[in-house]
């Protein structure tokens, strides 16, 4: 059954940086594909008049993407605006007069996690909670107990259907393309298994540090920042099996019973790591033991992944900006040709960015002597073009009702559940130069199967 559209959209934190940097960008964007016709309304506490926050909408186009002038004034007349405390009832009771004969409106919660209990309990004693669905922001919680005690404050007011928890990686196009690739191709299937893979490498490689958001990443690290999602969301959409039927759910449920299957990360196959120069940036404690890099090597107990090591890394100040799955298959079962051939010379490459790669790495017979062959690439490349933003197609999505592209509250409690016992510095932290690869006792991760690949420029 397919769900109502929404018929209001409000955002809480309207003149905070998520709104100047993301939303606004991808209100104009739907409104230029025709996506969004409703009314618009921001709720902060800033001492702003209508006036103002037009005229930061403007301000946020400019420097993000450009002013498209129809757009602009379609948006301004959609905009709404109220200045109030979170914690005054009387916000809650003029959103209501705001909403107008609006009854199922779709509330962003741009707002530290700290005021998720109360804008939900004002929205709730006002009514303004009935039929409507709510868009919360990762991070979902800090660890398995804070994630559902999240959930908890969610669900006490909102079904799980109308809760849609948005992370913008889920909505690049890159991140889909993993999934699009590996269904839409029948040449994958048969061998996507134990029977012929014998590892995986995921990196996720960043070539600058903490920008400027070191109190922040001191909150987070790498752990918590992109292994918790971001790379968990890549090996459930490399691992999963396929969806049974088109129901947005369906990939949603195959997704988190990937994520069931994987044993919770052991503390000895894990490498903290810590750019050299991190400690001198601004927020960031004198003596921190964050991480800025990690590695881990994962394992899935299923019948189609038993035994094949997921190994994972991410880090800052590293050589380059990359993110890069290798799939490597295993040798034939005898070298016919009597040849000592590379780690790797069968695999599959898929690239995410700064553009999207597809490889296919292949051994051929060199020109002359019989029987000497050499490993060569068929490669394609492709540029994003005019890719849809993340948040314009997740805003877009959770509009319409569609929750495919939203995490599931088990499936945040499952990723929760993995990196569990690595939280909280439970393993060495190793120091690493900037401009290289990390601590080399990264090295020792992957040791047993190989090399880690390294992404190119």
């Amino acid at each position: 059954m397919t769900a109502p559209a929404s018929d209001a959209f409000v955002f809480f934190g309207a003149t905070g940086d998520l709104a100047y940097k993301q939303i606004f960008p991808a209100l104009q964007a739907l409104i230029i594909g025709g996506r969004l016709d409703v009314p618009v309304i921001g709720v902060a506490k800033s001492g702003w008049n209508l006036d103002r926050l037009k005229e930061r909408a403007r301000e946020s186009l400019e420097k993000h993407g450009g002013v498209d002038e129809q757009a602009f004034t379609k948006l301004c007349s959609l905009l709404r605006y109220i200045d109030s405390d979170y914690h005054d009832e009387s916000t809650y009771q003029e959103l209501r007069r705001v909403l107008g004969e609006a009854r199922q409106p779709l509330y962003y919660l741009a707002i530290p996690p700290s005021m998720f209990a109360t804008v939900i309990d004002g929205l709730c004693r006002t009514g303004c909670a009935e039929e409507a669905r709510v868009i919360v922001e990762k991070p979902f919680g800090r660890d398995l107990s804070s994630a559902r005690e999240l959930n908890r404050i969610l669900t006490k007011v909102f079904p799980e259907k109308a809760i849609y928890r948005i992370d913008h990686f889920l909505g690049k196009e890159p991140v889909q393309n993993i999934y699009y690739t590996r269904f839409a191709n029948s040449i994958f299937e048969p061998i996507w298994n134990r029977n012929y893979i014998a590892s995986v490498q995921i990196t996720m490689a960043e070539n600058f540090g903490v920008q400027g958001r070191g109190k922040f990443y001191e909150e987070a690290g790498a752990i918590r920042d992109v292994l918790q999602n971001h790379l968990l969301a890549i090996v459930a959409f490399l691992a999963m099996d396929a969806p049974s039927g088109d129901d947005p759910g369906a990939q949603r449920d195959e997704n988190t019973r990937l994520l069931r299957a994987i044993r919770p990360l052991d503390p000895a196959e894990v490498v903290r790591g810590q750019f050299r120069g991190y400690r001198q940036e601004p927020g960031v404690a004198p003596h921190s033991t964050v991480e800025t890099f990690v590695a881990v090597r994962l394992l899935i107990d299923s019948w189609r992944w038993e035994g094949v090591p997921f190994y994972i890394r991410s880090g800052k100040c590293l050589p380059v900006s990359s993110t890069t799955v290798t799939v490597e298959f295993k040798r034939p079962p005898r070298e016919a040709f009597g040849e000592v051939v590379p780690l790797m010379s069968n695999h599959f490459r898929f690239r995410l960015s700064p553009d999207v790669l597809i490889e296919l790495g292949i051994r051929v017979k060199m020109p002359g002597e019989i029987g000497v062959g050499e490993d060569v690439a068929l490669t394609l490349v492709q540029h994003e073009g005019d890719a849809t933003e993340p948040y314009e197609r997740l805003l877009g999505d959770a509009l319409v009702g569609n929750p495919a592209l939203f995490a599931l509250e088990s499936t945040v409690e499952q990723q929760w559940r993995i990196v569990e016992p690595i939280l909280g510095g439970t393993t060495p932290l190793y120091f690493y130069e900037q401009n290289t690869w990390g601590p080399a006792e990264a090295d020792q991760i992957i040791a047993g199967d190989g090399f880690w690949y390294n992404p190119a420029p």
